[in-house]
């Protein structure tokens, strides 16, 4: 399975380095009055330099190496909290996640595009995209929270392309 760095569809308007990442979100952190503990930081800064979207088990062997104490319960925690206040994004069909772009940003829905051969995600940057599944579920009633759309297929680089 090949290794691709997280990609995006507009990369002007975002975080995309992992040290600038990481230092956007301890200032978020500050300004949220929130604790980004050692534990939580050290799983951003693995998410943020992995390139490619981390399952919580692959995180967890990840952490053991600079934290002994390192167990399930500790990874899902910090988790938690990175997924709480929209510091990483949860890619469910695939288990795993990654650093969200835009971390100082009000809660936004975000589509990605996931290739199903090398497994990268490529974040689909579409306001008309977002706007649209927004609208129409609230034509419908529906009062909507959060919004991850999945896309599966391949990659240009996996199709050759």
């Amino acid at each position: 399975m090949g290794r691709h760095t997280p990609a995006c569809t507009d990369p002007q308007h975002h975080v995309h380095d992992a040290d600038a990442f990481v230092r956007e979100v301890e200032r978020v952190c500050a300004q949220r009055g929130l604790r980004l503990t050692a534990i939580r930081a050290s799983a951003l800064r693995l998410i943020a330099d992995a390139g490619h979207p981390v399952k919580a088990y692959e995180l967890l062997d990840l952490m053991k190496a600079s934290h002994e104490g390192a167990a399930p319960p500790t990874v899902y925690r910090a988790l938690d909290f990175l997924l709480e206040h929209g510091f990483i994004h949860k890619l469910a069909s695939i288990n795993a996640y990654v650093g969200c772009h835009h971390p100082g940003a009000a809660a936004h829905a975000v589509p990605f595009l996931i290739c199903d051969r090398c497994q990268s995600a490529t974040e689909l940057e579409d306001a008309s995209v977002v706007e649209s599944l927004e609208t129409r579920a609230r034509e419908l009633g529906f009062a909507p929270r959060a919004q991850t759309l999945e896309v599966h297929g391949l990659c240009a680089r996996c199709a050759g392309g």
